[in-house]
């Protein structure tokens, strides 16, 4: 199903996609086609891939052989999944769609020039290639995030923090670009536990994961790395930007209302950063953040040290 509506411009942060590689689309395709012939093309292409970013990319650059277009905008909520391609158009078209009652998105489209009915009619048309291409994805999305998600506060675990950092700074040196990381530990968590209960603990740190990720750019990822623990990659940071990061994390945290049982904890965070060094190893970066955080506990709790 898919219900054409008017939207407003929404903001996709689209840096993800480029640190992939997944460049922009052509906006002007070289090659006309048929109705017919797109959606039989469409229907054999899309369905070589699992990877939502593959699918929408192709889906994007080949539909306009047929209907031209400035950009194309997705997002899926529960898979915490949002992409862009192209660029801002003056003019848009949003369908919703879905497969047999299940939610697989919200597609923006747009164009400096309004869109005719004929195109219109030509796009829905084209949007059932769709359907089962993005259905499949987003199960194996899921999948692939249940196995590398922390149940209890739906970041990832050490697994994909282990699969994910050496990725991240191989990345860095390739296209010289900074890489930072902060390793942010609950205070006094212990108590927490002793005094209300592991379910209470449970909450608490349900709640510091969200405010940690409610003040993070797309790009960046964040794990539970122990009990009370938590790391966050920040790409393309420099170690005075990672710094800024890190206290606008601590001072988040301390803002969030903890209640347990009507009544309100006081908590804080305490954090330590480190910037990925000329030749440095992985095992390193993280040893200088923990060591960071291990400086910041001393001196008082509740404060950002930076690894020298």
């Amino acid at each position: 199903m898919k219900t054409p509506t008017q939207t407003n411009a929404i903001d996709f942060d689209s840096a993800k996609l480029q640190r992939l590689g997944f460049g922009q689309p052509p906006l002007r395709p070289y090659r006309p086609a048929t109705l017919t012939e797109l959606r039989q093309q469409l229907n054999q292409q899309l369905q070589t891939s699992l990877e939502p970013e593959r699918i929408l990319g192709l889906f994007f650059r080949e539909i306009q052989r047929l209907v031209p277009l400035d950009a194309l905008q997705y997002r899926h909520a529960a898979s915490d999944l949002r992409l862009e391609f192209g660029h801002r158009g003056h003019h848009s078209v949003s369908y919703t769609l879905s497969h047999e009652g299940e939610h697989l998105g919200e597609l923006i489209l747009r164009r400096n020039q309004h869109l005719t009915d004929e195109e219109l009619s030509q796009l829905e048309s084209l949007l059932v290639s769709l359907l089962y291409p993005m259905r499949n994805a987003l199960l194996y999305r899921a999948a692939t995030r249940s196995a590398l998600r922390d149940p209890l506060t739906e970041t990832g675990n050490r697994v994909a923090m282990d699969q994910t950092l050496q990725r991240e700074i191989d990345m860095a040196r390739r296209h010289m670009h900074p890489l930072s990381l902060l390793m942010l530990d609950i205070d006094h968590f212990k108590k927490i536990n002793d005094t209300h209960g592991h379910a209470a603990g449970d909450s608490v740190l349900r709640a510091v994961a969200g405010a940690i990720k409610r003040q993070l750019r797309n790009v960046d990822m964040v794990f539970r790395f122990g009990g009370e623990e938590f790391l966050i990659l920040l790409s393309n940071t420099g170690r005075d930007a990672a710094g800024m990061v890190g206290e606008r994390l601590r001072q988040a945290a301390q803002a969030q209302d903890y209640w347990v049982e009507g009544k309100r904890i006081e908590l804080t965070v305490s954090l330590g950063c480190s910037t990925l060094l000329a030749a440095e190893s992985a095992e390193s970066l993280l040893r200088r953040a923990d060591n960071a955080l291990y400086v910041a506990k001393r001196e008082g709790r509740n404060r950002l040290a930076m690894a020298g």
